[in-house]
């Protein structure tokens, strides 16, 4: 099973579903602006990716400046993860996860086709 975190006013999560449903894939979907994740979701994301929570950040969005980011350091992670599930417009999306643990910010046709195929 494969869950995507979205957003659907964006066209990359639009174009992912669109993937997902061509490849007749099973998935959930969370709209986590509406459902936010939990700082320990948001960890097993980041585990799942070997990423930091900045690596995962969209920074240029007006609520980054509103709330004023903290620095990127391992000092600051547990800020970063508290924004980030406070402001979930922070998180780039989308993000989808497959039951195998394939986990993937699905930017971009490769990303999305291994999680399709892990799916």
């Amino acid at each position: 099973m494969i869950e995507i975190w979205l957003n659907p006013a964006c066209s990359k999560c639009r174009t992912a579903v669109g993937e997902l449903d061509a490849a007749g894939a099973e998935y959930t979907v969370r709209r986590y602006l509406d459902d936010p994740p939990t700082v320990a979701e948001l960890e097993d994301v980041l585990a799942r990716l070997g990423l930091e929570p900045w690596h995962i950040a969209r920074t240029s969005e007006p609520i980054a400046k509103q709330v004023g980011l903290p620095p990127k350091d391992a000092a600051h992670r547990a800020d970063w993860l508290r924004l980030m599930s406070e402001h979930p417009k922070l998180i780039q999306r989308p993000i989808i996860t497959a039951s195998d643990g394939t986990t993937v910010v699905a930017r971009d046709a490769d990303s999305l086709a291994s999680v399709i195929k892990a799916g």
